[in-house]
């Protein structure tokens, strides 16, 4: 491919929406299609993808629901979301043939890119993957909840739900690094706990699937927390709400254990705790924090290389198997950060 355009004929594969899900989705609610890569204009970029996020917030794109922050995915059209890539074509002064970009046209191995939708990586210190797990939309999130939303500072007690996640591992560690006294995080079974211990560094894992939260929380924060990183809601955002102490700061960056559900789900049953406490609930949209990407990402840089902040990622190859891969982070079937890895 040269640097001015497009090969004629050029073929591209891409996933679109097939249809709806009613609760968790299934492999006909996708479709593998081929499309025809159309020419590049002026100040655009034809970008092979080599990686491709998968996010539990995808899922409630599937939807037809109006949302303030991202629209749903159309039916019958390609999903996106975070992808990197190489730049195989150009015709943008600003981004060469050669270079590595992140962006949000994944969900197909070749992307035609507005070059000024595309962010240059460097992937010197880490590699390219790590631009959409630590170094990328994921670690601002949880530096976003932690930092701005949280507050945490010297001394709190910090709790994390589903802290083997993408957020949670690193929300975990951001929180040491910014004066938590003490870490816990609650994840699906004992493996997972495990890692949060020798990996991530936390100071005590809860096993959801081992019995109600709230009594472990009990027991490992037996004079409360101050602070809580929500990933997951429902019983967990409960037996948070009340563990907190007078004051405390929650932070709400997603609720996974309703994703999937197919009618009302009941909130929790202690809210005037809210009231009673004075705590601060605050949600999190990275979006509206898009700009502090760079100067997070130069920071974080510089902790991934130093060994201070530690990531997962699940692999699965081909872009036929993303379908399979957004299934099964719904389900928790990843650690850390889920990823397609594109030929």
């Amino acid at each position: 491919m040269t640097s001015t355009g497009t090969p004629r004929h050029a073929i591209a594969r891409e996933i679109r929406l097939a249809s709806r899900p009613s609760g968790e989705p299934t492999a006909g609610n996708f479709q593998l299609t081929e499309t025809e890569i159309p020419d590049l204009a002026d100040g655009q970029i034809l970008v092979r993808n080599t990686w491709m996020s998968v996010d539990p917030y995808m899922r409630g794109r599937m939807n037809d629901v109006p949302s303030p922050v991202m629209p749903p995915f159309a039916l019958g059209e390609p999903l996106d979301g975070s992808a990197v890539g190489e730049v195989v074509a150009s015709r943008s002064a600003d981004v060469p043939v050669g270079a590595e970009v992140a962006h949000f046209l994944g969900w197909r191995d070749y992307a035609v890119v507005d070059a000024a939708e595309a962010a240059v990586i460097d992937t010197s210190v880490a590699p390219a993957s790590a631009h959409l797990g630590p170094l990328g939309p994921t670690g601002l999130t949880a530096y976003v909840a932690v930092k701005e939303a949280a507050r945490v500072g010297d001394g709190d007690v910090v709790y994390v739900s589903a802290a083997a996640g993408a957020v949670g591992s690193v929300a975990g560690q951001l929180a040491r690094r910014f004066g938590a006294a003490r870490v816990i995080g609650s994840a699906g079974g004992p493996e997972k706990g495990a890692l949060l211990l020798r990996r991530f560094g936390f100071d005590a894992a809860l096993d959801h699937r081992a019995g109600p939260i709230a009594a472990q929380l009990a027991a490992a924060a037996p004079d409360g927390i101050d602070v809580y990183i929500d990933n997951v809601g429902g019983d967990h955002l409960e037996a948070a709400i009340g563990a907190m102490r007078a004051g405390a700061r929650a932070a709400l960056v997603g609720a996974i254990s309703e994703y999937n559900a197919t009618g009302p789900v009941p909130g929790p049953a202690n809210l005037f705790r809210i009231v009673e406490r004075r705590l601060t609930l605050r949600g999190v949209q990275v979006s509206a924090h898009e700009h502090l990407l760079p100067e997070y990402a130069r920071q974080a840089a510089g902790w991934v290389a130093d060994g201070s902040l530690r990531y997962e990622e699940t692999v699965v190859d081909g872009l036929d198997r993303a379908p399979d891969a957004l299934i099964g982070v719904l389900r928790g079937a990843n650690t850390g950060k889920m990823l397609v890895r594109l030929p």
